[in-house]
C-alpha cells in the first residue's frame, strides 16, 4: 500500500530547464536555475535633462562650424557672428524693439480672439446636437481652406490695415482649438455624465466641474498647434503692405539683400515659437499633473 510519501514521490515532475519540482511535501528549485527575470522596460525611459534643447543646439553648432570652415556661402546664409552684429545694431537703432512690440500685439490680439471663439464653438457643438449640426460643418469647410488663401478676400472686406491682419491670425487659430477641444469633449467618459445627472448638477456646474476639466488635455494640445499657426500667419500678413512688424523688417531687408537682417527676424520668430511652446508645455505639466502617461 502506497504511503503519503510515496504519493508525493510519484508527483515529482520535470526537473530540466530550471523548473520547480516537488520533493516530498516541499517545493525545491533545481540546481542551476536562475532567479525571476527582471521586468523589461518598454517605455521611453527617464527624461533627458535639457533634452528639448539638444536638437536646436546641434543645428546652431552645424551652422557655426559650416560658416567657420567656409562650407556655407555667406551670400546665401550669413555667419552667426554676422547675424549677432546685425542683432546688436538693430537693437541700438531701436528698430528691433519697435517691430517686435507691433508683431507681439498683433499676435496676442489675434490669438486671444481665436481662442475665445474656438472654445465657445467647441463647447456648443460638443454639448448640443443642434449646435454640432450648425457649427461643425462650417468649421470643417474652413479647415479645408488654408487661411492664407483667404487673404485676398479679407483684404477686400477689411482693407490692408490691422483688422485684416488680426482677423487672419484669429481664423488660423480657431480651427485647431475647435477640433481638439471638440474631440476631447466627445471623448469624456459617459459615466461622469451619468454621475452628474445622478447628483442633479446644474448645467453651469456640469460645464465647470466635468466638461472643462475633461476637455483640458485636448484644449492644451490644440493651443500648441494654435500658437504655431499664429506665428506662421503673422509672418505672412506682415509682408502684405505693412509698415511695421518683424515681417515688414524681413521683407524690407529682402529688397536690399540684407541676409543678416533677414536671419535676425527669423531667429526672433524661432525664439518666440520655442518660448511659447515651452510655456504651454509647462502649463500642461502643471495642469495635468494628475495624469499617469507614457511621458511620465
Amino acid at each position: 500500500m502506497a504511503t503519503t510519501w510515496d504519493a508525493d514521490e510519484a508527483k515529482l515532475s520535470r526537473s530540466s530547464g530550471g523548473r520547480i519540482v516537488r520533493a516530498g511535501s516541499h517545493l525545491v528549485k533545481p540546481a542551476g536555475s536562475t532567479g525571476p527575470r527582471a521586468r523589461r522596460r518598454l517605455g521611453p525611459g527617464p527624461a533627458i535633462p535639457f533634452g528639448l534643447q539638444i536638437g536646436p543646439a546641434l543645428l546652431v553648432l552645424t551652422w557655426v562650424v559650416g560658416s567657420a570652415l567656409g562650407w556655407i556661402d555667406p551670400r546665401i546664409l550669413s555667419a552667426p557672428w554676422t547675424v549677432a552684429e546685425a542683432f546688436v545694431r538693430l537693437i541700438e537703432q531701436g528698430r528691433l524693439q519697435d517691430n517686435f512690440v507691433t508683431s507681439a500685439t498683433r499676435a496676442l490680439l489675434g490669438l486671444s480672439i481665436g481662442l475665445l471663439i474656438g472654445t465657445i464653438l467647441a463647447v456648443i457643438a460638443g454639448l448640443s446636437r443642434i449646435g454640432e449640426a450648425l457649427i461643425d460643418g462650417p468649421v470643417q469647410i474652413k479647415r479645408a481652406i488654408p487661411t492664407l488663401a483667404l487673404i485676398p478676400l479679407l483684404i477686400l472686406w477689411f482693407g490692408i490695415g490691422e483688422s485684416m491682419k488680426v482677423t487672419t491670425i484669429a481664423l488660423a487659430v480657431i480651427v485647431p482649438i475647435y477640433i481638439h477641444t471638440h474631440n476631447a469633449l466627445r471623448s469624456i467618459d459617459s459615466r461622469y455624465v451619468e454621475l452628474a445627472e445622478t447628483l442633479r448638477m446644474s448645467q453651469k456646474d456640469f460645464i465647470l466641474q466635468v466638461v472643462l476639466p475633461g476637455a483640458l488635455p485636448g484644449f492644451l494640445l490644440g493651443l500648441r498647434f494654435a500658437v504655431t499657426l499664429c506665428w506662421v500667419s503673422l509672418v505672412v500678413v506682415e509682408q502684405i503692405n505693412a509698415t511695421s512688424g518683424l515681417g515688414y523688417m524681413i521683407d524690407l531687408a529682402r529688397n536690399y539683400g540684407q541676409t543678416d537682417v533677414i536671419l535676425v527676424g527669423l531667429v526672433v520668430y524661432v525664439l518666440l515659437g520655442l518660448v511659447s511652446d515651452g510655456l504651454i508645455r509647462l502649463l500642461e505639466r502643471r495642469a495635468l499633473s494628475w495624469r499617469r502617461t507614457l511621458a511620465n
